[in-house]
């Protein structure tokens, strides 16, 4: 599993012209699942993400979760974080899960994403043409993988 987490001002995701996800501080996610994956990388990765300090305190340093300050977290599937480009200029995306796989392990993720916050996970529609806008705040941008936790 992997994950782009951006630390947001606000974000939103829209299909076919309709906010479909919307948050104000917190972290955007963009998430990718491989066939590989299972529950103990879905909960290892969503209480990484909600107890993540990336939020400044008062001395302006990264010390505060989204959980401390009071955030969100809007997540998207994103299956292009496994592509592959050793071979040619075509991106190949063999190590992403299919979708019958994937989504249900996408919407087990916004559950779990969910108790670990304590509130609701905004999203975009699971295998939908979104549209993601945001306001990264930093920038901060982190890129975290549950089969190569650094």
């Amino acid at each position: 599993m992997r994950v782009i987490a951006q630390r947001v001002r606000e974000a939103s995701v829209t299909v076919d012209g309709q906010i479909t996800g919307k948050i104000g501080q917190g972290l955007m996610l963009l998430v990718g699942i491989e066939a590989e994956d299972s529950e103990t990388d879905l909960a290892w990765m969503a209480g990484k993400l909600v107890r993540m300090r990336v939020f400044s305190d008062e001395n302006g340093v990264m010390n505060r979760s989204v959980q401390d300050v009071g955030g969100e977290i809007l997540a998207v599937s994103q299956f292009t974080l496994f592509a592959s480009v050793k071979k040619g200029n075509r991106p190949s995306w063999g190590r992403a899960a299919r979708g019958e796989v994937s989504g249900p392990l996408f919407a087990r993720f916004v559950e779990l994403l969910s108790a670990e916050l304590g509130k609701p996970v905004p999203t975009g529609v699971f295998g939908a043409d979104m549209q993601v806008a945001l306001i990264n705040d930093g920038p901060v941008t982190l890129a975290i993988d549950s089969k190569n936790p650094e």
